[in-house]
This record gives C-alpha cells, sequence and structure tokens, in this order.
C-alpha cells in the first residue's frame, strides 16, 4: 500500500513540476515597483512572443509607441508584441529581443522560469553582462 502511494505522489508531483510553464500572462511593474501592465506570453511555431494585453493606468490605455522604430513606430502599446521569437535553450529561452515602449529600444533577451509563479527576463546590448533583469510576477 505505501508504494502505491508513494507512485501516486511521485507521479503527481512529476506532473505539476511539467506543467510550470512560462506561457501565460505576467505582471510587469514600472521602477517605482507598482504595477503598470500585464503581459501575454504565448507560443507560436516553437517560439515565444509576448505581448501587451492590459494597461493599468486608464490615461496611457491609448499610449504609442513613439520611440520606437520601423514597424512598431507610432502603434498603440496595448497589443504591441514587445517579446518576439524566443526559442528553448534547456531551463531557459533565448535569441529573441524586447521592445522597452518606454524609450522605443530593442534588446536582445532571454527568459526563465525561477518559480512557477515569477518569470526572470533579461535585457541586454551586447552581451548579457551589460543589461538590465526585471521579474515578472504571475497574474492571477
Amino acid at each position: 500500500m505505501k508504494k502505491v502511494l508513494f507512485i501516486i505522489l511521485f507521479t503527481t508531483f512529476s506532473i505539476s513540476i511539467n506543467a510550470q510553464t512560462i506561457f501565460g500572462k505576467w505582471n510587469s511593474k514600472n521602477e517605482k515597483g507598482v504595477v503598470d501592465s500585464v503581459l501575454e506570453v504565448y507560443e507560436k511555431n516553437g517560439k515565444a512572443y509576448a505581448k501587451v494585453v492590459e494597461i493599468m493606468n486608464p490615461d496611457r490605455k491609448d499610449a504609442r509607441c513613439v520611440d520606437c522604430e520601423g514597424e512598431y513606430k507610432d502603434k498603440p502599446i496595448l497589443g504591441l508584441d514587445i517579446l518576439s521569437g524566443l526559442e528553448k535553450d534547456d531551463d531557459e529561452w533565448s535569441g529573441g529581443t524586447i521592445i522597452d515602449p518606454r524609450n522605443g529600444k530593442t534588446y536582445k533577451c532571454y527568459i526563465e522560469l525561477v518559480s512557477p509563479n515569477k518569470l526572470k527576463l533579461r535585457g541586454y546590448i551586447g552581451i548579457s553582462l551589460f543589461g538590465k533583469t526585471a521579474y515578472w510576477e504571475r497574474a492571477k
């Protein structure tokens, strides 16, 4: 009986670990530590992307990416794909880019799930040493 219980618990634990994923909705905080937007990380053609699905400040709901360049120039921030083209590499997703709509700059980036409800995002120029790390918490 103990063996059967152990097998059931082990199987349940294994399934719950494998169910942890980067995909879903995440809260992004501003430099003051206040949630200013909700982002949805989704998969398309085996790569990870993220778009802005909610802006908390009612005055910024219609904001546009005025400092962005190229195809993102003057696009509404709400609905904007800010994270694109990341591919799974062991425990992290890398090889893609992130756009910061606040300043319009594009950075290389990688993301890693550090706990079921916490995502580490690192944006950088050149090598990862020269960059900034942000943590997103899973939206409820």
